[in-house]
């Protein structure tokens, strides 16, 4: 049988999702807990791979096993043997032919910033931080320049492996909560550092490096060198993965709004 799971995590825990030799990821401790309750090796596949750092609120992942469980066990069962910085959300079998990343019609990514003075102490490691003042209305406009499908050069981490840099941005918001700046993204797919290269790029246009219209010659130069340096992956959430009704997945939950 095939099964789904959404879970979260506080990526400080662990040297990113994917599987390493030194064994801290996601990924290694996730497996080593579903095999546990299966009896037998466990290996899941994931919906957007997340750095070491970068938290989600919504990851989702599948396996198959042989043998049968009551979705308790794969719930309640699999974060008692959890370390306390994951938990599973939800289980829930699904057809054969889904597949967490390749059936997902978008992924949503949130970057908490907070915007103030004094550096974090309660929620450090949970949001970023920018001490200078940022204009909000001029951030917002640069964001809107971003809609669309857009070759992302400029916004591509050295090492991406995708096979195109062309991705197609659903959407792009920037707001405010008190003294934290939101950044909200949904695209079909993200390259490596994207969404720290984009709110790195809008917060150098928040303090008056540049103007909006900086957004419209970096997707025009394709030069990574060009656009501003790649953000902390403090503030990064993996938000929210999109799917098709027909796959009868529960309710995925609301994006994190962690030190609000």
């Amino acid at each position: 049988m095939k099964i789904a799971l959404c879970l979260e995590y506080d990526g400080r825990a662990f040297h990113g999702w994917q599987t390493q030799p030194s064994g801290n990821t996601v990924q290694d401790a996730l497996e080593k807990a579903l095999s546990e309750i299966a009896g037998e090796p466990i290996a899941v596949v994931c919906a957007g791979r997340t750095d070491a750092g970068v938290h989600a609120s919504c990851q989702v992942v599948h396996f198959e096993c042989l043998a049968e469980r009551p979705l308790s066990a794969w719930v309640r069962g699999t974060n008692t043997l959890l370390p306390d910085a994951v938990a599973v959300r939800w289980a829930q079998p699904v057809a054969d032919d889904f597949h967490a990343r390749f059936s997902a019609r978008g992924r949503r990514y949130r970057y908490l910033l907070l915007n103030r003075p004094q550096r974090p102490g309660l929620t450090h490691g949970r949001v970023g931080w920018f001490h200078q003042p940022l204009d909000l209305a001029a951030m917002q406009a640069a964001a809107a320049r971003l809609l669309g499908e857009h070759d992302f050069s400029a916004f591509r981490a050295a090492e991406c492996q995708a096979k195109s840099p062309v991705k197609e941005l659903r959407e792009a918001w920037v707001w405010q909560a008190g003294d934290h700046v939101v950044f909200d993204f949904e695209a079909s797919a993200f390259l490596h550092h994207m969404v720290r290269n984009l709110v790195g790029t809008l917060v150098y246009i928040g303090k008056g490096k540049h103007s909006p219209a900086w957004i419209d010659e970096l997707l025009e130069c394709r030069d990574r060198k060009r656009a501003a340096p790649t953000f902390s992956p403090d503030g990064l959430y993996l938000s929210g993965i999109s799917y098709e009704a027909h796959w009868g997945l529960p309710e995925l939950p609301a994006p994190v709004l962690t030190g609000i």
